[in-house]
């Protein structure tokens, strides 16, 4: 089994909330991974030694400084009520198609799967934990690494 259901998801709430609630039919389309899937996947694309963002250590592609962009805003375009849509740097960085399977990786043990198109739908909701997750695509090269100051920066991964 390599997924958990939505309603048995710690963080179910950053989809349903209120405030922001997710359209039932990408609902569907949000899977967040076991730990144990989690994990393999992380180990096999991120680090097999950090658990988390804040502790990419040598040997770890993501702690190499020079593959990384100049840090971008993302909280800006967060804040605004009035536009939902991700920012445009990173929409015209990653041209991926809409049914590309994503991960969003929030640390070692929490992973969730989603479609590029529904994560470009209902990234605010994705962010409302921003403390480092990256954002890698199935087959891609690139990698999308949100801050929790309000920046993101792109790399391509080796």
């Amino acid at each position: 089994m390599n997924y958990t259901e939505l309603d048995n998801y710690t963080r179910k709430w950053i989809f349903t909330h209120a405030s922001m609630p997710v359209p039932t039919a990408d609902l569907e389309q949000i899977k967040p991974l076991t730990q144990a899937r989690s994990s393999q996947l992380w180990q096999e694309h991120i680090s097999k030694q950090s658990p988390d963002s804040d502790h990419f250590e040598h040997g770890d592609w993501a702690a190499d400084t020079k593959i990384w962009s100049e840090p971008e805003d993302w909280q800006d375009a967060w804040d605004n009520d009035d536009d939902a849509s991700l920012p445009a740097a990173i929409l015209a960085a990653l041209q991926w198609e809409d049914n590309t399977t994503i991960y969003f990786c929030y640390e070692k043990y929490n992973i969730v799967e989603t479609k590029w198109g529904v994560f470009k739908r209902n990234w605010k909701n994705f962010l409302f934990f921003d403390d480092g997750p990256i954002l890698l695509g199935r087959k891609q090269k690139q990698a999308l690494w949100f801050q929790s100051n309000g920046t993101y920066q792109l790399a391509l991964r080796p």
